[in-house]
């Protein structure tokens, strides 16, 4: 035997030898290595950049994106930073779907690091609130799935919806224009809906293949990263690359999801009418679902499977610590104990499912280990009220220590026309908004902005299904 190959068995027996002496470890070592994929270090480590803390997240409708939020919230909370959320008089969200101001935002949580609840995209609004180096990030869903999602979802409340015959998506599909109007109330949920909240104009003809191209074009200019909700794991992976953040990061449950029996299977040949009737999200989705793959690839398609499968095995690890050593259980509103945990319902018609604690949770655990089991599955409209608070309760105490020229300029407040009901209101017709390429109006709208500089906005109460307008399936 040549002397090169006594050498490689030497080599290779020694390899053997060494991986058995460290059996303990063997697993942990093999997960974490793959030819040519950089290896996975948390924070602090030698040479690993900081972690990116100043991001707007555009949290669109029915996009899996109340779980986004929630992995927000936790990190804003994790890290010592402050989220922007709304003032009372806007609910849990940003006034919308009126376009986004700063006026807006509860001045108990400026300066922000954070912007993830929902609102109608306002880009030079967010450019004046946010740091310069804010990362913006958003995602987006297959046309035909989100369209079911949000039939289904606003049925009760949006007009071009409630006046369709027994309910059917197959009738609204036929003859859209039947049953939708333009200038109606919560007529974004019935067309375009992410155009919308990106503060397009949802009734540009499809024919305008300009605007089309240059409203595509100017999102992509402007949002370092557009998430695929069909590909959330692998989106996330992309997230914490852009954002130099941890694994542990980018753990998330899955939140603000129907029961199946809830869904409806689209027949043959609806998917092809919904793309047809919502063509500039279609065009959207197209362009960005083709911008992820071509981002993942970059990275390597090997690297990316490691990473979503250490990921997926973090996450199994964490539930079963929260749930008692078990994957949790999805249970409706009526079968969870605590009321902070119960999801929103938007109609008798929808099922929101979420999960409950174990009982016994407290046995071994420490204070923040309860916690972080708590927020991982808490539905958006009690985080946000959990996160106010608390946010208040440190800017108080800052404002106390802070001298007086150094503190933050007291907004004007922003008046309801009526009083706000607890749980559900409705909230006035839309102002007129730019889309981020053409600075053209939405047709969607039928009167002028209310909330110009120097002038208190007038906000009507809120409607149903804005205070239920959290995503998911």
């Amino acid at each position: 035997m040549s002397q090169k190959k006594i050498f490689l068995v030497f080599v290779a027996i020694s390899t053997v030898s060494l991986l058995l002496h460290h059996g303990g470890h063997l697993s942990w070592t093999m997960g974490a290595f793959h030819i040519g994929c950089p290896a996975l270090r948390s924070h602090p480590a030698p040479g690993l950049k900081p972690k990116h803390t100043n991001v707007v997240f555009l949290k669109t409708h029915k996009t899996a994106s109340t779980t986004m939020q929630n992995l927000l919230f936790r990190f804003a909370e994790r890290n010592n930073l402050t989220a922007a959320l709304p003032v009372q008089a806007c609910g849990h969200q940003f006034c919308y779907p009126r376009s986004f101001t700063s006026r807006f935002v509860h001045p108990h949580t400026l300066p922000p690091n954070i912007i993830t609840s929902h609102m109608r995209f306002n880009k030079a609004e967010l450019q004046r609130l946010m740091p310069n180096d804010t990362i913006y990030i958003t995602i987006l869903r297959e046309p035909g799935s989100m369209f079911e999602s949000l039939f289904s979802y606003y049925n009760q409340y949006c007009q071009s919806f409630k006046r369709v015959p027994n309910g059917s998506l197959e009738a609204f599909l036929e003859e859209p224009w039947k049953y939708y109007r333009p200038d109606e109330k919560d007529s974004m949920y019935a067309r375009n809906t992410l155009t919308f909240d990106l503060g397009g104009d949802k009734d540009r003809p499809a024919k305008d293949e300009t605007y089309a191209r240059g409203f595509v074009a100017e999102v992509d200019r402007v949002f370092s990263l557009v998430m695929i909700a069909e590909y959330f794991d692998e989106s996330l992976v992309l997230l914490r690359h852009l954002l130099s953040w941890d694994l542990d990061d980018i753990l998330y449950v899955k939140l603000n999801m129907r029961t199946p029996s809830s869904k409806r299977s689209l027949t043959p040949g609806l998917p092809s009418k919904v793309r047809a009737w919502n063509s500039l999200d279609a065009r959207l989705y197209d362009h960005f679902n083709a911008s992820l793959w071509r981002q993942l690839s970059v990275l390597g398609p090997a690297c990316v499977a490691r990473e979503v499968r250490l990921l997926r095995r973090a996450q199994e690890s964490l539930m079963r610590s929260c749930f008692g050593g078990r994957m949790p259980l999805l249970r409706s509103a009526a079968q969870i104990k605590n009321k902070d945990l119960r999801p929103w319902q938007p109609s008798g018609k929808v099922d929101i499912v979420g999960y409950d604690l174990p009982v016994n949770l407290s046995n071994g655990f420490s204070s923040q280990a309860q916690e972080l089991c708590l927020k991982l599955i808490m539905p958006e409209v009690q985080y946000t009220r959990v996160l106010l608070r608390s946010q208040s309760l440190r800017y108080r105490r800052s404002y106390q220590l802070r001298p007086q020229q150094q503190t933050h300029p007291i907004q004007q407040p922003i008046r309801t026309v009526l009083p706000r009901h607890p749980q559900v209101q409705r909230s006035q017709p839309p102002p007129a908004a730019p889309g981020p390429a053409s600075g053209t109006r939405s047709t969607s709208t039928s009167k002028p902005a209310a909330g110009t500089q120097g002038r208190t906005a007038k906000i009507g109460p809120r409607s149903a299904q804005t205070q239920a307008s959290q995503t998911e399936k």
